[in-house]
């Protein structure tokens, strides 16, 4: 069974987001200098959108993100350790998560996410690839 089987359940994905809009939260709130700075008024800006915004919008990516990185979570799994898989490539599996957001951000109608987003995906991958590890672990914990 793929990755994104394994979160089907509404409840399962309504955690997951809500643990990664945490993860989310630690990471900006540890940036620093002016790219940190850029990076926590952009960030307040989103959560202005609404309470629930994040976590939400992380649940509506969450199945797409699962489907990409199924063939590594199955490259991982036949290791015998997703989650160190995925940390160890944190690069490609970086590169995954941010084709889902790539390919989203093209279809939104919220033009203060998706400017946002715009000024800020080149200098994202770094902070992707640095959350893979507690990522990867995330998703684990509620893998089946």
């Amino acid at each position: 069974m793929g990755l994104s089987e394994q979160i089907q359940d509404e409840a399962v994905r309504a955690n997951i987001a809500a643990d990664c809009a945490k993860l989310i939260d630690k990471q900006v709130a540890a940036k620093g200098g002016l790219a940190g700075m850029a990076m926590k008024t952009a960030y307040s800006v989103i959560k202005g959108i609404g309470a629930g915004y994040i976590p939400g919008a992380i649940n509506r990516l969450l199945p797409d993100a699962c489907k990409a990185l199924d063939p590594m979570w199955k490259e991982g799994a036949e290791t015998g350790d997703p989650v160190k898989y995925l940390s160890e490539h944190s690069d490609r599996t970086a590169d995954s998560i941010l084709s889902v957001t790539d390919a989203r951000i093209q279809t939104t109608n919220n033009g203060v996410v998706s400017a946002t987003y715009k000024k800020l995906r080149k200098s994202v991958k770094n902070d992707v690839e640095a959350a893979v590890p507690d990522l990867a672990q995330i998703i684990s914990s509620y893998a089946v």
